[in-house]
């Protein structure tokens, strides 16, 4: 690995690619370990919400200094039914269908109405515990950062590059998840569409384990256009509320 550092177009081209890809991949961690969080007492949520991205930064910049053994990962190890498996396809597709099971469920306990019944037992509050969902934060961070350093890697040698963009996309999703966390929790259709999102990326990370490949604007595309059209709607039922608010006031 590289630890020289100079300015040059291609490199400045690479950091910014870099960066709008650990941004997009941090907004995903952050929505998940939102949901995850909102389980556990009030007090104990923003500390679930630091730790969960501090835990998630060290992991990358871990993955990254061991970046001999993560490209050995990708070597395969087995075939089955004609295709040949790496560790890193079966980290993926262990990582999707946790989401995949982790999204249907929330998106049952919430169509089921346990979260708006507040019962202790209604919503399986009492049995999350602060461990729990760290444990479960840690293993999605486990899967999106291998992802992430794989892809760092294939771009650049650099080290310092890399490990500046982590960095400084870790300081900026610190920064931003207390905002994600609260709006996420005030809006039940915003939630829903995160849930939505967070299924659609774990089937995709199964699809990419069994060698199906799905180019990201696919995913990425569909995602950004659904988030525009519910800014719409929440603009819309904003406005309506206010304009029915001053006819009740005149």
């Amino acid at each position: 690995m590289d630890f020289s550092f100079a300015f040059t177009p291609d490199l400045i081209a690479v950091f910014v690619t870099l960066f709008v890809l650990e941004i997009v991949l941090g907004v995903d961690n952050v929505i998940f370990i939102s949901i995850l969080a909102s389980k556990l007492p009030k007090e104990q949520q923003a500390r679930a919400r630091n730790l969960g991205l501090t835990l998630a930064m060290l992991i990358r910049v871990g993955l990254v200094f061991a970046a001999g053994w993560i490209i050995s990962l990708t070597e395969p190890v087995v075939t089955l039914w004609g295709i040949s498996f790496s560790w890193k396809d079966f980290i993926l597709i262990a990582g999707g269908l946790f989401l995949v099971y982790k999204a249907v469920t929330e998106i049952h306990h919430k169509l089921e109405g346990a979260e708006e019944e507040h019962g202790e037992g209604a919503g399986g509050r009492k049995s999350v515990t602060f461990g729990s969902v760290i444990a479960q934060i840690l293993l999605l961070d486990i899967v999106f950062s291998l992802d992430s350093v794989i892809t760092a890697v294939g771009m650049t040698s650099n080290m310092v590059i890399i490990i500046t963009v982590v960095v400084l996309s870790f300081g900026i999703m610190l920064f931003a998840s207390r905002f994600i966390f609260a709006f996420v929790n005030a809006h039940p259709t915003v939630k829903m569409l995160a849930l939505s999102f967070l299924l659609l990326i774990g089937v995709f990370l199964i699809a990419e384990g069994f060698h199906i490949k799905i180019d990201k604007a696919f995913i990425y595309g569909p995602m950004a256009f659904a988030t525009f059209v519910e800014a719409l709607n929440l603009t819309y039922s904003s406005r309506k509320a206010k304009r029915e608010q001053k006819k009740q006031q005149s």
